[in-house]
């Protein structure tokens, strides 16, 4: 997993409100368990029409968000079912960085799992960074992770909580696995230990 330390790019505005995982990867392109190329297929049914042509008025579709790596959207963001197809569509469409009011439970621990750092934040500094993603291309917003900053292209200043641990994870780049691998020698010694007191096993 990359590491998460400070982040600059363009955010796109997404206010809808109850954005569910379907919406963000529809349930018909999870016929695959690897993690990449599910970014072309990253809110399917909003962005594209039944023939394939893209919907010109959904942000992302924009030239100026083409390439936004943050996202400031409405509350409850992905709600719905559990997939982790749903981070890992953002994440493979180049964003690394969720912004809202609030998150789903079980969407908001696949995020971390999965390099992106979802921040919550009260309503009224979501809508002063929605301002800010509004300005489009030429507007890029920073986040400090080891700060817990969010800097707007006007220079205003938010900061943010995180659980330390999940911290930790993101700026070293720690999933599961890397988290479990972490205690490979004791791992090997216990394993060691238990083949020499039980050969049969």
């Amino acid at each position: 997993m990359d590491k998460f330390t400070t982040l600059t790019g363009v955010a796109a505005p997404m206010p809808l409100v109850n954005i569910d995982t379907d919406m963000i990867i529809p349930k018909r392109f999870l016929k695959s368990i690897k993690r990449t190329g599910f970014g072309v297929s990253l809110f399917d049914e909003m962005r594209y029409n039944r023939d394939g042509s893209e919907i010109a008025d959904f942000v992302l579709n924009k030239p100026q968000y083409r390439k936004a790596e943050i996202l400031v959207a409405g509350d409850n963001f992905g709600c719905g079912s559990s997939r982790e197809h749903a981070p890992w569509a953002i994440k493979d469409f180049g964003i690394s960085c969720v912004i809202s009011t609030s998150f789903a439970d079980i969407f908001y621990n696949n995020c971390f799992k999965n390099g992106i750092l979802p921040i919550p934040l009260p309503q009224e500094q979501v809508d002063i960074l929605m301002a800010d993603a509004q300005k489009g291309e030429n507007a890029r917003i920073t986040v400090d992770l080891e700060a817990q900053t969010i800097t707007t292209s006007d220079g205003e200043v938010i900061t943010f909580e995180i659980d330390p641990f999940r911290k930790k994870c993101l700026l070293n780049g720690l999933d599961d696995i890397a988290l479990t691998m972490e205690h490979a020698p004791k791992i090997d010694a216990f394993e060691a230990k238990h083949a020499a007191s039980q050969p049969w096993a």
